[in-house]
């Protein structure tokens, strides 16, 4: 069998992706072919991602998505990323309800109770696609959800050790020392285990630790007397985090935060209202990596500050719904003073469908059926569809004379007498098409495609519109590249490899 390793984490966001990542890259470099894999992911936070011959054949789109952080550790393969690598992502429009992906493609809405009934029949799913990666792979690295300690939630389980047990991959887990209570953590989820998922366990990993590594030999003891297990390390803080897409909203609110927390003196403001349902909001991450840019999120309920150099909408998951958030929290009357005082304001996919005058849904495809309001910034209106597009993005904007590449993930159709002055102007086999609208003022304007900041180009275009003098920052690309061979050498400096390796050979 392919060499094959899981880490499963004591709770949420306890670095389970940036640790598969920076060890993806650090076995690649040793020249393997290492394949990241994630039985099933929960984010709004998705990539583009090809569908592997064997899916096409079935509904003939040869373009899928994927959760953002496999995109991510595909990268630090040096590979592209395919649906196989996520076979199944669960895409929240709700408290309790979620689109669900499986091999990339959209196969309905379903609630949190239903999808519990629906994980055996996904199974054959997953282990479908990890046996195409297993095939092509030296190195398997799996990244489990959540955590397999929550024992409502194991019926059926495909994210951690049901899918660990399916498939006999020895697991590690992952605990997160700086939320506290780590030791309890390790040894209460393997007391909550079964004997035959005990059996998989081979050690643990303590991530995110500050200070004086020593502080903690006195826990292994500990650790060992419960439960057996042996350490393969620990993990000091790593700020180039900071550098990296985050996972989900569950890691935004500390990672971005914590980029724009110095208030950059004398730097372009550009304040971003933290949707309830944001999505893809890697977008700001180039951003935020600028050095003269101050990206600050306003929390619900918290008033949107005046004089800020742009405002910024993000994506959403479910524009109407977050519409309603706008509007409960007073912010859309804030961005209507704002933008009659002559602020820029820029929306992005679902931001972009929010600066209209209406976005109806009359199907219900994200949420109850309707139509709302827009904010009546842009004379647009959108017509949410069930038909998906999901695309690669490339051209140029007139706007900005500069180039452009990204990509587009949405539902909906915009028209309106604003769309005659597009923001961008995007390639296709059949030729120039337009996308997005800009006010008759210039200064509020959207479009559909994300990834639009990672372009080195059109980023500095946008931000020397805000004030002429800037010089170009750094490539946003070359720093993602250097961020994770810099999280590689920190994880070959503080992780036992070999024996990692080993356990992974030995399954």
């Amino acid at each position: 069998m392919t060499a094959a390793l899981m880490l499963q984490g004591t709770g949420s966001d306890v670095g389970k992706s940036l640790l598969v990542a920076g060890l993806a890259r650090a076995f690649t470099r040793r020249g393997l072919a290492v394949r990241p894999f994630k039985p099933q992911n929960m984010s709004n936070n998705a990539a583009l991602a090809a569908v592997p011959d064997a899916h096409a054949a079935a509904n003939g789109d040869r373009i899928g998505e994927i959760g953002r952080a496999q995109a991510l550790q595909a990268r630090a393969c040096g590979i592209a990323p395919t649906t196989d690598m996520n076979p199944v992502l669960l895409k929240p429009q709700s408290e309790t309800g979620a689109q669900i992906i499986v091999h990339g493609q959209l196969c309905g809405t379903v609630d949190a109770r239903n999808y519990h009934d629906l994980k055996p029949k996904l199974l054959p799913a997953v282990l479908e696609s990890f046996a195409y990666l297993s095939a092509e792979a030296d190195l398997m690295l799996v990244e489990g959800a959540g955590s397999p300690a929550e024992v409502n939630l194991r019926r059926g389980d495909i994210a951690n050790m049901g899918f660990a047990t399916m498939a006999n991959v020895p697991v590690v887990l992952v605990g997160d020392i700086e939320r506290g209570g780590v030791i309890a953590a390790l040894i209460g989820t393997w007391t909550l285990l079964s004997e035959d998922e005990r059996a998989l366990l081979r050690g643990y990993i303590v991530n995110k630790f500050r200070g004086d590594v020593g502080l903690f030999d006195g826990a292994h003891p500990v650790i060992a007397e419960h439960t057996g297990l042996a350490s393969f390390g620990i993990v000091p803080w790593f700020d180039g985090a900071a550098r990296l897409p985050a996972e989900d909203s569950a890691s935004l609110d500390s990672a971005l935060a914590r980029q724009s927390a110095a208030g950059k003196a004398g730097a372009i403001r550009i304040v971003v209202p933290r949707l309830p349902r944001i999505a893809n909001f890697d977008d700001l991450d180039p951003l935020a990596a600028e050095p003269d840019v101050s990206l600050e999120f306003v929390r619900p309920g918290t008033p949107l500050p005046q004089g800020a150099d742009l405002y910024l909408l993000p994506g959403s998951k479910a524009t109407r719904a977050d519409l309603a958030t706008l509007r409960e929290t007073g912010w859309d009357a804030a961005l209507a003073e704002v933008a009659a005082a002559g602020a820029r304001i820029f929306g992005v996919c679902g931001g972009y469908q929010m600066l209209g005058r209406t976005v109806a849904d009359p199907d219900g495809i994200e949420g109850t059926a309707g139509a709302d309001p827009g904010l009546g910034l842009l004379d647009i209106e959108t017509m949410i569809t069930g038909a998906k597009t999901l695309s690669p993005a490339a051209g140029g904007s007139p706007v900005y004379d500069a180039p452009v590449q990204g990509y587009e993930m949405h539902m909906g159709q915009t028209t309106g007498p604003d769309t005659a002055r597009p923001l961008l102007t995007l390639k296709s086999s059949a030729g120039l098409h337009p996308d997005g609208a800009v006010s008759s003022d210039g200064r509020i304007a959207g479009c559909y495609v994300h990834g639009l900041f990672a372009n080195d180009m059109f980023r500095h275009a946008f931000l020397k519109a805000i004030r002429p003098d800037r010089r170009p920052g750094p490539s946003y690309e070359a720093g993602v590249e250097g961020a994770l061979d810099a999280l590689a050498d920190h994880l070959s400096a503080h992780l036992d490899l070999d024996g990692l390796l080993a356990i992974a050979r030995g399954r």
